[in-house]
Formats: structure tokens, C-alpha cells, sequence
């Protein structure tokens, strides 16, 4: 037989084989069948082979069409090589594409690949992750990229950029079945079964082809990839292109399930050097540079894309630099796919210029963003650098040592020259010994510091120093209080007892009377005879036992109750705590105060009281405590049973008077700023303003009544003195105009000075009287106002 009947034998045995290849299930890709492989031999034969069989290269020859709409089927043709002595498969130059078979169709529908740049993708439709397995492993692993045009992104499905794939999405799959065609051997990838089993198909039914996109969805400019690393994963493929030479899409070989066409190069068109062409190309190109400079100094993301992009290619040439600087930028698809499409070189590049110069505006406006945050927290950041760097400076120095230990060491030194009990001492070293061992940002840390920190700031054994003479505390209680002997007279024997023992110990007692007898000023004067620290706290209305004796230390926010405050406020075991309102405690779901004072006031008990927050005993029996209240009834008995009560009845129209003369007037007159014989309030005036306005049993009233009398002789005051200095200023103008009359216009001044004062008197008399409500003359009969 001759050569040419061999080859048609050897095509139709290839066809054939193609036809009976075994179905594949949905889920397994098959391996690369040596009739799909003869796609990708050289076409390159020799005649003068001896047939034996033993030495030849299989090669793949196109054969002719039938028709225009028929596919293509490959014969093969074999020759013989006698330099090689194995069998073996040679590839197709890949720079020579018009040598090239039919490649496969690839929609890329993220951005267009530039020839010289690598792309990663991923793959999940199942048609086109089998022909690309095929392609792989063919000896000529390359496709043409191609973008969709506008409108088709989303029918290329299952095709995306792989840093941009969503582990989520909905992937469209694609099953094929047969050649496209419905004929026989059919050759080219993906074409290699006749129908795949669709699963869950009812009795073998198979689904029709889906094709990707047709060939005219697809831009006519594309790019020749070659497919570098192809992974497979359980969605799919994973692969890696490299940008090779730009293409244009030709006519098409197979639509389905994948697209074959046969691509041409679209070489680039070079402008005649006597036009200014060259001279033009190299300037855009120094000028591209130049923008990629300023680019990188603005967005180090460019430098790494660069810098990969630099060690695969070289960029000497202005057609290569367009479009390296076109793969930099982050542009539309559709406006990279204008420069891809682009072949005269310095249109290409200068479109790429326009698009570096966009990029170029959008670092500067991210830069000048990312400044303006910066600078917002850089004030804040750079004092808590600049505060570390000195800590750490300080501890270098020894000049400052660790939070926590310092924290310690000042708990140590308050507690240094303090007598503490020996159970309290017990627990403030344990809770020392616990806060070094907790890290500082932990929750117990900072309950564990403030417990210490009331721990150790109360008065363990500091006593403020009395004083026990008696001639003093009686003249402190005279200067403060008129009448009250007998309160005055129970201090004075509690001070005589102090010095006859030596030491004075806690007492609890309790004045009943009406208000504003002075039960709560008597208590600080009783502080002031006995030189101790007063602490003053009410108790009405009060319905929470925590208030006095504290919250547990496992509620947020809990503190110790108020005598313990008082202690750290006061600083000493021995002040003087008035307790006020005591007849008025409220009760409530929180528990009942009277029954937590019992403890407290019980001169038995107080010697170890036990607060909730400390758990520590700490004696109150140096404290004495007063207690006031106005009714004794209201009192619960076992509370008022641990009390001395001593009663104050209230004041009679002679210790009134006393009160408003020698206390009441001067302290009111001093708060309104009266200087001293501006206001003479007689002594028959007082009597009726006691006698017809405040009749209760204690001076509050009184009090009030005062203060209001002096309140409008400051008015009329005022208003006497600035109608003074006003005429005084008009008759000084008047002597200035006049010269001569000023002798005579001062005595004008003066005289009528005096007359505006008399007018004062009389209105300030009128107005007293008004206020008390008796008549001018009663006022005036004890030897008038002034």
C-alpha cells in the first residue's frame, strides 16, 4: 500500500477509537487517550519510511471538510525517523500559531490576560475541567483566553479569577454528552466520549449539551496561554496561565460542550520611523515608567505585583511595556480589554498611559484617606508609645519599678507604722501574696486592689488625742449654744470621766426633740469641746442594711458600709459619729437598718463589728455616738434600749431672745454682708416677732425671719448708696461746667445726701414694720431702728 492509503487507514482506525471510548460517570475525569494526544504531534512527515513499524513518529494531519459546517476529523499519518531509535511524540512550535491545531476556547470573564503576565483562575464547570486535564496533558498545553463581552459575564459560569472565588457560591455545571455533532470521531479536547451519565437521570435519560458561551459572545482579540499548573480540587481545577502572543478568534471547530477554534496571531503594528514613530513610542514609554514610579511609592502592592511580573518578562520594548502596565493597573475589564485589542503599539501605550495616570489619581486619593485616619489616632497612639518608652526608660534606670509592684510596695508602707489587729494583718499579707500572682488586665486583680485598698487606708490604732480639761469644753459649748445644760452638763461628765480612766470610751447617746432645737449642732460642738473628728450620716428613710454594714465583694461595684467610710474619712478610730433622723428608718425587701444598728450601738458587740465588703473585725467602741430624733415612740424598743436618750424640751421667749441677739442677728448680718452698726434691731421688736410669728418650740423660724430683715436692709442699703454716688457724680459735672459754684453746688450734695438718708430711715422703718406686722410707733418706741 502506499503512504497516502496508510494515513487514510490509520484516520479512520483514530475515529473509530474515538467513537468506542468507554462512558465516564459524572464525578471521575479521564485520563488523556492517546487518540486526543495525536491532536497535539507534529505535522511535519517523511516519505521515505521502511514500514516496518519499528522505528516511526505518529503524527496528526487535518483532513479535508465535507461541508462548511462539519467538523474537522484527523487522520493520522505515520513516518519514520532514523536518528531516533524509540517511538516518540514531537511538539508543535508554539511561536508558529499558524501551525497550531485547534486550541481550546477559555472565557475569562474577570479581566483579559496581557501576554507575558501569569493569571490564576479556578474552574468548576465539569466539561471544561476535563479538557483542560486533557490539555495539561498533551505535549502542547496551551489555550486561548478570550473575554466575554459585555452582558456575558455571568453565562461563562463556573470560570472565575481564584483569589476572587466564593467557597459559597452556586457553580453552574455543565454535562455533555457526545461530540457536539452527534457524528463519529470527532478529534480535538473534551470531544473524546459520546455521552456522560447524568446522575439521578430516570432510566438512563442523558442531558443535552450546554455549551459555555458561543463564539460570538466572546471579544475577537484574546490571548495564547499556556497552562503552567493545573490542580484539582473537589470543586473543580485550579490552573495557572501565562500570557503568550495575542490571538484573534477564528473559526470554530466544536461549540459543545466546549468551544474549539482555530486562532491567528495578531501581530503588533509598528509605526514608520519617518512619521515620528519610534521617537513617540519612547517617549509614552518614559513616561509610563515614570508613572509606575510614582505609583510604587504611593501603593507597595504594585511593587510586588511588579516585581513578580519582572523576573518572568522583560519590558525593554514599548508593545511589552503597554501592556505590563496595563496588567498593573486595576481597571475595568472592557477598558483592558480596549488595550488588549489595541495592536498598533503606540495607540496601545497610549491608552495605557491614560489608565496608569487614573491609577495613579486613585493612590493619591487613598493615600490622602489613609492619612486622615492615621492622623486621627496617631495623637492618641504616639502618647501611648511615647508613655511605654519612658516606663521602660525609668525601669532601665531603676528609677521606676513594675505596676504591680509598686502597687504593693505602697500597701506595704501604709500599713508600716500602723498597729493592725493580727487577724487583719493575717488577711492583708494573703491578699498581697494572691494580687502578685494575678495578671493585671483580670477582673479578680482589680477586686483584689481595691480591697486592699480599704484594707489598708482605715485607722488601725490611730486615735485622735483628746482633750480632758473642762474649762475649755465648757466655754467651746457657751461660745455655740445658749441654755442646754443639761446636754452641756452630761458632756462635761463624760469629759470628767475620760480624765479620771484616762481614756474615754465609745458611748451611744440619743437627743429627742422638736426641730430645730439644735439636737444636730450640738453634736459638732460636742466634736470641737472633745477634739475629735466629726462624721454626720442620715439615716431616714433608709432600707438597705448594706448601707450600714456594706455589699459582698462578689456584686459589681460593692463597697463598705458608712461607718467604715467614716473611719477612712475621718482618719481615726475615734471620732464623733452623729447619726441622724434615727426615728425615721424605713424597712424594705433589702432587709431592715434597725436590726444592723443593733450591733453597731451595742457597746458589747461594736468592740468586733464584722462588715460584708472587709470580713475582717474592726472595733467601734472608741466611737461615740450620737443620735437624734424627734419622737422616742417611733424608736424600735431594742435599739432605743441601747441608747442614753437625753431630751430637749425647747427654748422659752428669754432664751429666744438671747439665741436671736447674741447667735441669729450677727451670723445673719455677716452673711449678707451688713457691716456692724448699719442695723440695730431692738429688743421689743424681737419679743413680737417671737411672740406673734414664731411661737415653735425651736429658732428655725426665728432664724428665717432674721435673715429676711436683713435681706431688705441690704436692698434699701444699696439702693441709698449708689443714689448717692449717682447725684454726687451729677453735682461734680455741674462744678466742673460752672467753675465758681462748685463751693456752693458741694454744699447742695451734701444737704441733699442728708435728705435722701432721712428718707432712707423713714422708708426702712415703714418696711420693718410692714414686715413684723405692728404698728411705726411700737417700732420705734424703744429708741427707733437707728
Amino acid at each position: 500500500p502506499t503512504f497516502d492509503d496508510m494515513s487514510g487507514l490509520l484516520g479512520r482506525a483514530s475515529g473509530l477509537l474515538s467513537r468506542q471510548l468507554p462512558r465516564t460517570s459524572l464525578h471521575r475525569v479521564p485520563q488523556p487517550h492517546s487518540a486526543l494526544r495525536l491532536l497535539c504531534s507534529s505535522g511535519s512527515s517523511s516519505s521515505d519510511g521502511d514500514g516496518d513499524g519499528k522505528d516511526g513518529d505518529v503524527t496528526a494531519k487535518r483532513g479535508e471538510l465535507t461541508s462548511a459546517d462539519e467538523p474537522v476529523e484527523a487522520t493520522v499519518v505515520v513516518t519514520s525517523e532514523a536518528e531516533s531509535s524509540e517511538s516518540s511524540l514531537m511538539s508543535i512550535d508554539p511561536s508558529n500559531i499558524s501551525a497550531l491545531p485547534p486550541v481550546l476556547v477559555f472565557p475569562f470573564p474577570t479581566r483579559p490576560l496581557f501576554p507575558g503576565v501569569y493569571q490564576p483562575a479556578e474552574v468548576t464547570n465539569d466539561a471544561l475541567a476535563k479538557a483542560l486535564l486533557t490539555v495539561k496533558a498533551s505535549q502542547l498545553p496551551y489555550i486561548g483566553v478570550f473575554l466575554p463581552k459585555e452582558g456575558h459575564e455571568e453565562v461563562s459560569g463556573g470560570v472565575g479569577d481564584l483569589d476572587a472565588s466564593d467557597d459559597g457560591a452556586e457553580v453552574a455545571e455543565v454535562i455533555a454528552g457526545g461530540t457536539g455533532d452527534g457524528g463519529g470521531g470527532g478529534s480535538g479536547v473534551g470531544g473524546g466520549s459520546e455521552e456522560t451519565a447524568v446522575s439521578g437521570a430516570a432510566d438512563g435519560a442523558l442531558a443535552p449539551p450546554a455549551p459555555l458561551l458561543d463564539v460570538a459572545s466572546l471579544h475577537e482579540v484574546g490571548t495564547l496561554a499556556q497552562v503552567t499548573r493545573l490542580t484539582q480540587t473537589p470543586r473543580g481545577v485550579q490552573l495557572l496561565l501565562l500570557g503568550h502572543k495575542r490571538v484573534r478568534l477564528g473559526r470554530p471547530v466544536q461549540t459543545s460542550p466546549v468551544i474549539l477554534a482555530r486562532v491567528e496571531e495578531a501581530a503588533d503594528e509598528l509605526d514608520d520611523a519617518a512619521g515620528g514613530g519610534p521617537s513617540l513610542s519612547k517617549a509614552y514609554a518614559m513616561e509610563v515608567m515614570q508613572t509606575i514610579k510614582e505609583i510604587l511609592k504611593l501603593n507597595p502592592f504594585f511593587k510586588e505585583q511588579m516585581q513578580m511580573i519582572l523576573e518572568r518578562s522583560e519590558i525593554h520594548e514599548a508593545g511589552k511595556l503597554a501592556d505590563f502596565g496595563a496588567a498593573l493597573t486595576t481597571a475595568d475589564a472592557q477598558e483592558l480589554q480596549e488595550v488588549l485589542a489595541t495592536l498598533n503599539v503606540t495607540a496601545r501605550i497610549e491608552k495605557t498611559l491614560l489608565l496608569l495616570k487614573k491609577e495613579l489619581e486613585l493612590s493619591r486619593l487613598q493615600s490622602q484617606i489613609s492619612k486622615q485616619v492615621e492622623d486621627k489616632i496617631s495623637a492618641n497612639q504616639r502618647r501611648y508609645m511615647l508613655m511605654e518608652q519612658l516606663k521602660q526608660i525609668k525601669k532601665e534606670l531603676g528609677l521606676e519599678r513594675d505596676d504591680k509592684d509598686a502597687l504593693l510596695q505602697k500597701f506595704a508602707d501604709r500599713i508600716k507604722e500602723l498597729n493592725v489587729p493580727e487577724e487583719a494583718s493575717k488577711v492583708i499579707d494573703e491578699e498581697m501574696a494572691k494580687i502578685g500572682t494575678l495578671e493585671s488586665a483580670s477582673s479578680e486583680f482589680n477586686v483584689t486592689r481595691n480591697y486592699l485598698d480599704w484594707l489598708t487606708s482605715l485607722p488601725w490604732g490611730i486615735h485622735s488625742e483628746e482633750n480632758f480639761e473642762l474649762s475649755r469644753a465648757e466655754k467651746i459649748l457657751a461660745e455655740e449654744h445658749y441654755g442646754l445644760e443639761d446636754v452641756k452638763e452630761r458632756i462635761l461628765e463624760f469629759i470628767a470621766v475620760g480624765a479620771l480612766v484616762g481614756s474615754t470610751q465609745g458611748k451611744i447617746i440619743c437627743f429627742v426633740g422638736p426641730p430645730g432645737v439644735g439636737k444636730t449642732s450640738i453634736g459638732k460642738s460636742i466634736a470641737r469641746a472633745l477634739g475629735r473628728e466629726f462624721y454626720r450620716f442620715s439615716v431616714g428613710g433608709l432600707t438597705d442594711v448594706a448601707e450600714i454594714k456594706g455589699h459582698r465583694r462578689t456584686y459589681v461595684g460593692a463597697m463598705p458600709g458608712k461607718l467604715i467610710q467614716c473611719l477612712k474619712a475621718t482618719g481615726a478610730a475615734n471620732p464623733v459619729v452623729l447619726i441622724d433622723e434615727i426615728d425615721k428608718l424605713g424597712r424594705g425587701y433589702q432587709g431592715d437598718p434597725a436590726s444592723a444598728l443593733l450591733e453597731v450601738l451595742d457597746p458589747s458587740q461594736n468592740a468586733s463589728f464584722m462588715d460584708h465588703y472587709l470580713d475582717t473585725p474592726v472595733d467601734l467602741s472608741k466611737i461615740l455616738f450620737l443620735c437624734t430624733a424627734n419622737d422616742s415612740g417611733t424608736i424600735p424598743g431594742p435599739l432605743l434600749d441601747r441608747m442614753e436618750v437625753v431630751r430637749l424640751s425647747g427654748y422659752i421667749l428669754d432664751e429666744k431672745m438671747q439665741i436671736a441677739n447674741q447667735y441669729l442677728i450677727p451670723a445673719a448680718k455677716k452673711q449678707m454682708g451688713l457691716e456692724e452698726g448699719t442695723m440695730q434691731l431692738p429688743d421689743d421688736a424681737i419679743a413680737s416677732l417671737i411672740r406673734w410669728y414664731c411661737r415653735e418650740a425651736g429658732v428655725r423660724n426665728l432664724q428665717k425671719h432674721v435673715e429676711r430683715i436683713c435681706r431688705k436692709v441690704a436692698l434699701k442699703v444699696v439702693q441709698a448708696s449708689q443714689a448717692a454716688e449717682a447725684q454726687a457724680a451729677e453735682a461734680a459735672e455741674e462744678a466742673g461746667a460752672t467753675g465758681s459754684a462748685a463751693p456752693e453746688g458741694a454744699a447742695e450734695g451734701a444737704a441733699a445726701r442728708a435728705t435722701l438718708l432721712g428718707r432712707g430711715r423713714r422708708s426702712l422703718t415703714r418696711l420693718l414694720s410692714a414686715a413684723l406686722g405692728v404698728g411705726v410707733g411700737f417700732a420705734l418706741g424703744g429708741g427707733g431702728l437707728f
